[in-house]
């Protein structure tokens, strides 16, 4: 027995299709991890100097940003030099843990002793661990 097809007559979708859903979460989920690391360190332009080797930066690191212009910045908010110890005690309160790693993003243009004023006052805010971020080398010394 042949069925025929009624004109305008459709069968009723029973199943929803997400996998173009999970195509597009997908892609938002990659998206987010590509720019989530760029958005917790702040907006002035720095020349890191270079070393041999680099620890990757944890989410739990404190970024301190020193311009060759001496702007400051802690992680993504620019700060005066009067505020930047509240400022490094509140974000290393705010993580909730006494090992937070706070990172010192110098300009290779600053001075040093503008450095070495920053990883006083970091120390004077409470930090027990210090670092000084670099650029990874690329090419090889000979």
């Amino acid at each position: 027995m042949r069925r025929h097809r009624v004109p305008g007559f459709h069968l009723p979708i029973t199943k929803v299709n997400v996998v173009p859903i999970i195509d597009v979460s997908l892609v938002l989920v990659i998206i987010l991890l590509v720019t989530a690391p760029l958005m917790s360190v702040a907006d002035l332009p720095v020349d890191l100097p270079q070393a041999r080797s680099r620890d990757s930066e944890d989410e739990r690191n404190v970024s301190i940003t020193l311009s060759t212009t001496g702007a400051l910045a802690v992680d993504d908010m620019v700060v005066t030099a009067e505020t930047l110890v509240p400022t490094l005690q509140a974000h290393m309160a705010k993580s909730g843990d006494n090992d937070v790693l706070v990172v010192v993003r110098a300009d290779s243009g600053a001075p040093y002793s503008a450095v070495q004023k920053l990883l006083e006052e970091a120390r004077d805010a409470g930090a027990t661990h210090l670092a000084i971020a670099t650029r990874q080398k690329t090419e090889v010394s000979r």
